[in-house]
């Protein structure tokens, strides 16, 4: 899906079998959201990681990355849980598009990833 910044234009991609969502400038990855989705009920979508990669900074990337991951979650009917400090202060900012997930959803996320660093 094509999104469009104030500097660039951008091809996100989820990746849900590697916990990625990817952003793509001319072909080329310059972003991530690793991510996991939280077991049990309510699922949710867990944003651990947020990277841009060198050279690719200060053009709107990470928050297109996390506008999307929260847009994807609306439409799965599931909350996010922003792990991520990034991701965190983005939707402190954006109320208006990231529900706060309830706290009993943050620390079961939190503990889900303790128990499985490798998300």
């Amino acid at each position: 899906m094509a999104e469009q910044t104030d500097r660039i234009e951008l091809d996100i991609r989820d990746d849900r079998a590697s916990g990625n969502l990817l952003a793509y400038e001319n072909g080329k990855a310059v972003g991530v959201i690793a991510y996991f989705v939280m077991d049990g009920a309510p699922a949710a979508l867990v944003a651990v990681h947020t990277v841009v990669e060198p050279g690719h900074e200060g053009k709107g990337i990470a928050g297109a990355l996390v506008q999307e991951f929260y847009a994807m979650a609306g439409l799965e009917g599931v909350p996010v849980v922003p792990l991520c400090s990034y991701a965190a202060k983005w939707a402190q900012r954006h109320p208006d598009q990231a529900p706060e997930a309830p706290a009993e959803l943050v620390e079961q996320a939190k503990v889900q990833l303790t128990s499985h660093p490798e998300l």
